[in-house]
């Protein structure tokens, strides 16, 4: 019993120090230069300075700019932010300044 719960503390280990390289891949959907989108930005760029330093690549696409993504991704409001990686994909809609929403949505913390 204590061998396979010392098997189980090591991997438990080796996945956790796999998801802390993994990179993100995010996507923000923005409805023009408001200071709604701005606060989106502003607060979806400070969630990954904070937890995923140097591990994410954050586009963010004004869908007044470019309404043929909105297809692609099938976006029906904004603001949307998309994980694209690690997988699986996740999707989060509305207010990006709940913290902890964000953080439980791009799995970085359990709920």
């Amino acid at each position: 019993m204590k061998q396979r719960s010392a098997v189980v503390a090591r991997t438990l280990i080796k996945t956790a120090e796999a998801r802390s390289k993994e990179r993100y891949m995010l996507r923000l959907y923005v409805a023009g230069i408001t200071p709604k989108s701005d606060r989106a930005i502003r607060a979806v760029k400070e969630i990954c300075d904070q937890h995923l330093k140097d591990r994410y690549d954050l586009e963010i696409v004004d869908i007044y700019q470019k309404p043929g993504a909105l297809r692609q991704d099938q976006i029906i409001a904004a603001p949307t932010l998309i994980k694209k990686l690690p997988l699986p994909v996740r999707r989060m809609i509305g207010d990006m300044t709940d913290k902890e929403k964000v953080i439980v949505g791009l799995d970085l913390k359990l709920a």
